[in-house]
């Protein structure tokens, strides 16, 4: 098979999604400085969230603007030695943020499907050329385990449209649950021998998202320490173990788009998850990119993470 040639990363949130869209926003949130920098940490990829409206108007047809915006960072990070995750953060009709979003119907809705394909042949277009450095992965976060029957059906669906024109464009493939672990052995069997799975690790919740207001999984208020959460090497090798399974049984790879932890925790406990789950992924040879780079409450490049960024930066 192709290899996912990356191994650490950060994401590069709220830049090209969750965000309010405005001129200052899309032009000045993340610039030329930000992937120096991130390249000066000895990462060697980004993962860039980007909504569908970035690049469709409300009627689907297509923004020139937005592809440019794509197109732009990936030649920023390509000047810096990054490849990139290009990663369709929300699309027509889903966003995995009921809290912050009013997108619904795609897992109901044919035309929605149609329309997320169609999109992503049009990045095949654009983008599929950079063949080494650039790999896609098609929707952030399924959320209902209702929805993977449909979900494997789209994704064949959409890797076929896409394979136009990126025949050999790495394609990074998640499931549901938020792109839970546990959830990938449900993921059908990869498309062909360029596509990857792909998971999120938050994990435990009541650790990493601690204080978090979006979620109702946890009690907002609860503050947990990291010897009160349980977390060891032990810890995430249990959380991984059928993601790995599965993954070894059908001869590709895992890649982790998203870990990390609110900046409620301290820095000391913080570096202590961030410990813990590293010597997993070194383990077992997953690549991954940390969430998130700026703000988004969990800024690592933040002044909450001064005093032991440089040593955090060794365990991404």
């Amino acid at each position: 098979m192709k290899h996912l040639d990356i191994k650490r990363g950060i994401d590069l949130g709220g830049w090209l999604s969750q965000c309010d869209y405005s001129k200052e926003r899309l032009d000045g949130f993340i610039t030329e400085k930000d992937f120096e920098k991130i390249a000066s940490w000895g990462l060697d990829h980004v993962r860039i969230p980007f909504d569908y409206n970035i690049l469709e108007n409300d009627d689907g047809s297509y923004r020139q603007d937005g592809f440019d915006r794509l197109e732009n960072a990936i030649e920023l990070a390509r000047k810096y030695g990054l490849k990139v995750v290009a990663d369709l953060h929300k699309t027509a009709g889903f966003s995995f943020d009921d809290y912050g979003e009013d997108e619904h119907g795609f897992f109901e809705d044919e035309k929605y499907q149609v329309r997320f394909c169609r999109l992503w042949e049009e990045l095949a277009k654009h983008f599929g050329k950079y063949i080494d450095d650039v790999a896609f992965e098609l929707l952030n976060e399924v959320t209902d385990q209702s929805f993977i029957k449909v979900w494997n059906k789209v994704v064949r669906d959409c890797i076929q449209g896409i394979r136009k024109y990126a025949p050999d464009t790495i394609i990074i493939v998640g499931s549901y649950w938020n792109n839970s672990p546990e959830a990938v052995k449900d993921l059908d069997a990869p498309y062909d021998d360029k596509v990857v799975y792909n998971m999120h690790c938050y994990d435990p919740l009541k650790f990493t998202h601690q204080g978090a207001y979006w979620t109702d999984q946890i009690d907002p208020a609860e503050r947990v320490a990291f010897e009160q959460s349980g977390v060891t090497e032990e810890y995430f090798e249990k959380v991984f173990a059928t993601a790995l399974e599965k993954t070894k049984a059908e001869g590709t790879e895992l890649y982790c788009g998203e870990y990390g932890v609110i900046n409620i925790a301290s820095p000391e406990d913080t570096l202590k998850w961030y410990k813990a789950i590293n010597a997993v992924f070194e383990k077992h040879g997953i690549a991954r990119a940390a969430w998130s780079y700026k703000e988004m409450d969990f800024g690592i490049s933040d002044s909450h993470m001064d005093p032991l960024r440089e040593q955090l930066l060794k365990y991404l």
